[in-house]
């Protein structure tokens, strides 16, 4: 597995539930190519399941890690790991704290972590698998009056839960707001919650995302139309070394987060 592979694994099981995506790459891409600055992983902080799973693939492809966050309101940690290859985006990985769900969630969680092989995580394909596991409807919607990220994992699985265009490489745009502006000309709809654009040049680092696109969902008890992915826009501002933050600015991030919750769409 090389990163490259890896990222195009990614990028295509990730257009496969953000039909939007594609529209918006090229609506910005212009016919170029675009950078990433940063995907995202969610993941469930079980042994042998949480970042840590996770991260060992990518830090056999070169990266190393980053900085490291905490989301108290919505009961994550996360780190974010980057290369020294500049072209190869960051990847941001966060866990819940499953111990912060009621006892039935948790039973729930664990019960479906439980139909999973321990093999599956020392595989870098488990990066792309997909949901492991057999899940109702009605356990989702379960999952969902506690906790979004909880009920979205447990439906969609491992995948990119979003991709992020680097507005620092992208053509034709000086400005986060411009990129806004385009895509709201479009038609595409803006996650709003903190306003549009979620951090500033104050804190090195910009982000405003897309809705998640809502997809038709097999459960085993029937199919469902549920918000799935979205795309991210990150304008990225020097630090005092000159050279451009890297890191990730939690109050932002807190925000960014709900571009998949239901209450938004």
């Amino acid at each position: 597995m090389t990163p490259q592979l890896l990222f195009e694994r990614l990028w295509q099981q990730y257009l496969s539930v953000t039909p939007s995506a594609e529209a918006i790459h090229q609506l910005l891409g212009q016919g170029e190519a675009i950078i990433n600055d940063h995907i995202a992983l969610r993941s469930y902080n079980l042994p042998g399941q949480g970042i840590a799973a996770f991260a060992q693939h990518l830090l056999a492809l070169g990266y190393r890690e980053g900085g490291s966050y905490h989301f108290a309101n919505k009961h994550l940690d996360a780190r974010h790991y980057e290369h020294d290859d500049e072209r190869l985006p960051k990847v941001f990985i966060s866990e819940l704290q499953v111990e912060s769900l009621s006892e039935s969630a948790q039973q729930l969680v664990r019960g479906l972590a439980g139909q999973v092989s321990g093999e599956l995580y020392q595989q870098p394909s488990v990066l792309f698998s997909g949901r492991p596991w057999q899940l109702s409807y009605a356990e989702y919607q379960s999952l969902l009056s506690e906790s979004e990220y909880a009920a979205w994992l447990a439906a969609f699985g491992y995948r990119a839960n979003h991709f992020t265009v680097s507005v620092n490489h992208l053509s034709g745009f000086d400005s986060l707001e411009q990129v806004n502006q385009v895509l709201r000309d479009a038609g595409f709809t803006l996650n709003r919650v903190g306003g549009e654009i979620k951090g500033s040049p104050a804190v090195l680092l910009e982000q405003s995302a897309t809705l998640a696109d809502k997809v038709e969902v097999s459960f085993s008890d029937g199919s469902y139309t549920i918000p799935a992915c979205f795309y991210e826009f990150a304008r990225r501002y020097p630090a005092t070394d000159g050279k451009l933050y890297q890191g990730f600015v939690e109050a932002s991030a807190d925000k960014i987060f709900s571009s998949t919750d239901t209450s938004q769409q």
